[in-house]
């Protein structure tokens, strides 16, 4: 009988134990591409007419490289949801080019605020260390994406936005699409 209770006594330790672990930062690889796919054909080709407008923002690859640990799996997770943030912040905007498919645009906005809402990635990164460096240099890409908001003409300012961000939905998708959940499609 006190094997019985003390086996009891360990199995619910050992639950109470799983159920308290912190949830690990995920999110759903189907919705960043998804949400990808809808900004990438919500406007079609880069207009001509901005072409003199054109700048390049330089992409911060730095802020997504890893050696592949499980740590760096858990940085570049939350650096993968420091962007669907930024983003999410660009389009609060309610003022967009009338050119754009409106019901991809709310699905766009949708999906990014549901995986920056719903996540559990939110918690910010200690000062001085690698995540935190990581940060500040995304930070400072989607600061210069809102300056050239700010900046240029209305429509070639969201479209060199719109450009800028779907390669880094990209970027995000070709090289660390292991730091994201994909589960199954039924």
């Amino acid at each position: 009988m006190a094997l019985e209770n003390t086996a009891w006594l360990c199995a619910l330790f050992c639950i109470s134990q799983v159920l308290s672990a912190p949830i690990k930062c995920q999110l759903d690889g189907h919705l960043i591409k998804t949400s990808y796919n809808l900004l990438k054909d919500m406007g079609g080709n880069f207009p001509q007419q901005c072409i003199k407008e054109n700048v390049l923002v330089p992409f911060p690859r730095s802020a997504f490289a890893s050696n592949g640990t499980a740590g760096q799996s858990d940085i570049i997770r939350t650096v993968i949801y420091e962007t669907l943030y930024s983003i999410n912040s660009l389009f609060e905007n309610d003022d967009f080019p009338t050119d754009w498919d409106e019901i991809k645009l709310q699905d766009f906005q949708n999906i990014i605020y549901r995986q920056v809402d719903k996540s559990t990635c939110a918690g910010g990164s200690k000062p001085g260390s690698d995540d935190s460096a990581r940060t500040a240099t995304l930070r400072n890409y989607f600061e210069r994406l809102a300056s050239v908001l700010q900046e240029k003409n209305f429509f070639c300012a969201w479209e060199i936005v719109r450009k800028e961000l779907v390669r880094t939905l990209d970027f995000i998708i070709e090289h660390n699409s292991d730091s994201l959940l994909w589960p199954k499609r039924i």
